[in-house]
């Protein structure tokens, strides 16, 4: 194809960054995949960019999964080393030290549920579906599924949604909490960029830590989680940008924060 395969679009401070291959629902082809770990690799190094949006081209897919007629010609090697690629991306996009709005358009099956795991925060569309249906092809999700989803919405939900592989419709993604947000169609990417805009007003180090504090914290106790809450909070104290909130504040204006 003569298009880019992850396309970027800057909006201020926000990146978007589109899966584009409509005509096959973005599935994951490796050369897709690749795309998207090249792009995440630089957007990561970015201080520029201060949230991420992830999205579908087209408005029937967010992504798909894997491309399965691409996956039909693999041999078990070029298998394990495209689960071992799709899984070590997508944890890249799990700790990036920025927000990662996944901005769900339209059909996100295995691989594209996974992906938006992967994400901090979950937007969906009236029109969108998710559901992990690996063990309909007698394989499971290799990209995150299985630990990703029993930390979100617990682990007797997530295993009746995999072990069914059944699609789960907007109502009930919100319900069970594999979601923050349901969206008409046609504002979903407004209301994305709306939160971005707003996180990316905030002080970048302390939105990053606050991050890193929150995704690390919930693998531990408490104890060693408030810890690690600590020394993230430490991490914020000689930053510029603490300073300048306080002078903001003091002097009633809206602070310029620069990550620093």
């Amino acid at each position: 194809m003569s298009y880019n395969l992850v396309s970027r679009q800057r909006h201020g401070a926000t990146e978007i960054l589109t899966l584009n291959r409509p005509e096959a629902m973005n599935s994951f082809s490796n050369a897709l995949l690749l795309a998207l770990k090249e792009t995440v690799e630089a957007v990561a190094f970015d201080l520029d960019i201060r949230a991420l949006i992830i999205t579908g081209a087209g408005n029937k897919a967010f992504c798909a999964g894997a491309d399965l007629k691409e996956r039909a010609t693999y041999t078990e090697t070029q298998v394990k080393q495209f689960i071992h690629t799709i899984r070590n991306t997508f944890t890249a996009i799990e700790n990036l030290p920025k927000p990662v709005i996944a901005a769900v358009n339209g059909a996100a099956l295995g691989g594209g549920t996974e992906l938006a795991l992967a994400c901090d925060i979950r937007y969906l569309s009236e029109t969108a579906s998710m559901g992990l249906p690996e063990t309909r092809l007698a394989i499971i999700p290799g990209a995150g599924g299985t630990q990703r989803l029993p930390r979100l919405v617990g682990k007797g939900r997530a295993k009746e949604l995999i072990f069914s592989g059944r699609r789960v419709e907007p109502a009930e993604a919100l319900a069970i909490g594999l979601v923050e947000k349901v969206c008409p169609p046609d504002t979903l990417l407004d209301e994305a960029l709306a939160l971005a805009q707003t996180i990316s007003e905030n002080g970048p180090v302390a939105v990053a830590q606050a991050k890193y504090a929150i995704n690390n914290g919930l693998h531990t106790d408490l104890a060693t989680g408030l810890a690690l809450e600590s020394n993230c909070y430490w991490h914020t104290i000689p930053t510029q940008d603490r300073l300048e909130g306080l002078a903001a504040f003091k002097e009633k204006r809206k602070p310029e924060y620069k990550g620093r």
